[in-house]
Formats: structure tokens, sequence, C-alpha cells
């Protein structure tokens, strides 16, 4: 692994470059870009997926969305769709930089929100190649399914205050604990499972820290990750998902995708017994999940 960084508008973003056994740069690989959930960082789910594909002899790069963890950008913990598929592209701008990274062979996988944002970047980003997502969440259709409105008035209100000098407002993606979720009520699978996954030793980083500014929210209501996906995304596609289905909504996301992508190549992949977080990081899932993803990549960016 190399910790690396690369420009980004007017800031630089944190990423990992896992390379292949063997590694030699004087050779050509196909790239993978690992695009990591919303409150996440690189080390975590997507760093364990692209530390797999180069096991397998990708190059894949992990990174931090900007605003978020190791990467730069202002204000802190903002999660703003758009910036997101841009910083898709800054990653794809980079991996064409290295010599050793055949630029006509840039795959993506994006997991969770990841998903979304990678379904939407290939939408107008050609060089990318073939698209899978695992646990692909569309996080627009996600935050339109909970008091929408509401939430939009409590954010003008907001940056009001903040435009009269009030603190910027943080706001958490999870409780911070079961315990905390269950005394709020809250006992969803996905829900207590997120937490099990990101606050406790299982999955937690300390630079994913489960901070989100609450002015992201109307660009995240607003935002439809499939928006024209049944006239532009057209690269291969693999969509991965569990069956156990949770409020997170990634099992008919993942079946909305498929059906509206005009992709020819097009498959979705059930991972039997599997939850949205089993294929974060649980052997049995990743490794199933895995089985579908390398022979997708290799089939795709190995072709002459």
């Amino acid at each position: 692994m190399r910790k690396v960084t690369f420009k980004n508008r007017n800031w630089y973003t944190a990423a990992i470059l896992h390379l292949p056994d063997n590694f030699d740069e004087a050779q050509n690989y196909p790239a993978i870009v690992c695009v990591h959930p919303g409150g996440s960082v690189k080390e975590q789910t997507a760093g364990l997926y692209a530390g797999k594909l180069a096991k397998k002899g990708f190059i894949a790069l992990a990174y931090d969305a900007s605003f978020q963890g190791e990467s730069g950008g202002e204000p802190r913990y903002l999660e703003d769709p758009t910036n997101r598929v841009e910083d898709i592209r800054y990653a794809v701008d980079y991996l064409t930089t290295l010599n050793f990274v055949d630029k006509n062979r840039i795959g993506l996988l994006g997991i969770c929100a990841g998903g979304g944002y990678a379904a939407n970047a290939a939408l107008k980003e050609r060089r990318i190649r073939a698209v899978a997502t695992v646990s692909g969440v569309n996080i627009g259709r996600a935050f339109r399914e909970a008091n929408f409105l509401e939430t939009l008035e409590a954010v003008s209100s907001q940056r009001t205050a903040e435009a009269n000098g009030a603190e910027s407002m943080i706001t958490n993606w999870t409780p911070n604990s079961c315990e905390e979720a269950k005394q709020a009520g809250i006992n969803e699978l996905d829900m207590l499972e997120a937490i099990d996954y990101y606050r406790t030793p299982r999955g937690e980083f300390p630079t994913s820290n489960n901070k989100l500014l609450f002015a992201s929210m109307p660009n995240l209501i607003i935002f439809d990750a499939f928006h024209l996906a049944e006239f532009l995304l057209t690269q291969p596609l693999l969509i991965i998902v569990g069956d156990k289905v949770g409020a997170f909504g990634s099992y008919r996301d993942g079946f909305d995708l498929y059906q509206k992508a005009a992709s020819k190549n097009k498959t979705i992949h059930i991972v039997n017994g599997a939850g949205h977080y089993d294929l974060y990081d649980k052997p049995e899932a990743t490794a199933e999940a895995l089985d579908k993803l390398v022979p997708f990549f290799k089939e795709n960016l190995l072709q002459e």
C-alpha cells in the first residue's frame, strides 16, 4: 500500500493506493476506484475491497471524500452528492497520471452511498469502463423518506442563525451506541448494524467520527443518483445486494438501478442470508461478493 494525495479543485484528497503482489512499475495494470459509504473513510469497507482486488492483480484506489477524513476542503463534514461525484472524477484523473495504470482500463466500485455516487459518476465519466456496486444506495431516495420538508425548514432556519453568528450545526450519522439508539426508540436492522460496524471495534476508525454537517441535508434530499441512468449508464454493470432487507433500502435500490440502467451487460447478484452491513466486512458475504466482482472486472477491464 502507498499513502498518496492528489489535487482536487483547491484542496488535496488523501488516498491509499493498493498495489498487486509482485508489483512492477514497468507494467501496465487495470485500476479500480473504490468509493466509501457516507460517513466512512478509506480505511474501512472501501479499503477492504481495495485490498482484496489488489491481491487479484488490480491497482485499487480508496480515498477519503472531500471535507471528510484526512482529505481537505471546507466546510468540514459536508456530505454533498455533487462533490462526492466530482471526487470520483478527480480520482480517475489521478490514476491517469500513473505510468503503471492503463488509462483505458479503469473501473469503479462503490459501497452503500458510494454505490449510488459511482452509478451517477458513470453517467458522465466515459473513462470509467465498468461499474459495480455493493449494498448500493440512492442516498437521496433514503433521505426523502424521513420528514424531508421539516428537515428543509430546519436547515433554512439554521442557515439564518449561522449567517447571524451562530456556530455551524454538526449532527451524527448514527446514534453513538445501540443502547443510545434503543433509548431513542430506534430498533431497525440496518441502523443497529450501522452502529455495530462504525461505532465498535468491528469497523471503527479514528477519522470516521460520525459527524455530519447539518447544512448537507438539502443537497442530499434533492439528489437522485439514478437520474438519466436509462439513457447514460451504458457501461457494464454489476450490482450486489443482500437479501436481508433493512430500512436503508439497498435491496430495492439495487433492483431499481438494474431496471433503469441502459447497460446491455448488466447483472444483479443476491447474497443469500446477508444484510447490508454483512457485505461491508463479514468474511463469507464479502468472499461471495468478490467471487462476482473479480471476474466481472477481469472480463471488462482486461479485454483488448
